[in-house]
């Protein structure tokens, strides 16, 4: 695919931690994530990170590429993945949204409705493979910690035995969006938003372990 960022991940990702004021009760949440991701690395060395949501198509795969770069970012041994309780399509708009930011998609798997990409940035050595998937698909590590990201997966999402804990962060669907004129407006400010937090959550890891 084509580069069409107007602006370099690195930036974004440090503007949209400045930009996005965070409300307490959100932070008091963010605050026990980290806790939790930071015992884990301690103990482990290691985290899988699954962000999840029904259809695993926007919010969860966001939260999965900004985890991705966050981990590069913060140089912690962090892996990040994403799934639903059902299967669609890592949906065109949270690609373009990705794309403006500059995170490089490339097309491995043309065959179906469900498009396969290699998803990298710049200065990257390391891919993430990114596709609408199940929680529980064989690509996603185990044990992982579950972060759920929309409330339909807050109250349907099943019980998920290899989780080590599961926390939910809700962030607003940009799919009301869709086809319309602000379709790209709203689709960046769930994108910045979703990086604030990433950044703000490994942002705590790294002062706990470091």
């Amino acid at each position: 695919m084509s580069k069409t960022y107007t602006i370099s991940t690195e930036n974004f990702f440090k503007l949209a931690s400045k930009k996005i004021k965070l409300a307490a009760e959100r932070k008091i949440i963010l605050l026990k994530v980290a806790e939790t991701v930071a015992k884990e690395y301690t103990a482990s060395k290691v985290v899988n990170l699954n962000f999840i949501c029904t259809h695993n198509s926007r919010r969860s795969q966001l939260g999965q590429v900004w985890a991705f770069y966050a981990a590069h970012y913060f140089k912690l041994n962090i892996l990040a993945f994403s799934g639903g309780t059902e299967v669609t399509a890592f949906y065109r708009g949270t690609v373009k949204t990705l794309q403006s930011v500059g995170f490089e998609f490339k097309v491995v798997d043309f065959s179906h409705q469900n498009p396969k990409y290699l998803i990298s940035f710049n200065g990257s050595t390391d891919t993430i493979l990114g596709f609408s998937k199940r929680f529980d698909n064989e690509t996603n590590k185990e044990p992982f910690i579950a972060i759920t990201t929309c409330n339909n997966a807050d109250t349907n999402c099943p019980f998920i035995p290899t989780a080590i804990d599961r926390f939910h962060l809700p962030f607003v669907d940009p799919k009301f969006s869709d086809n319309t004129s602000g379709q790209a407006e709203a689709y960046l400010k769930t994108n910045e938003q979703i990086a604030a937090e990433v950044f703000f959550i490994f942002n705590e890891v790294k002062k706990i372990v470091h």
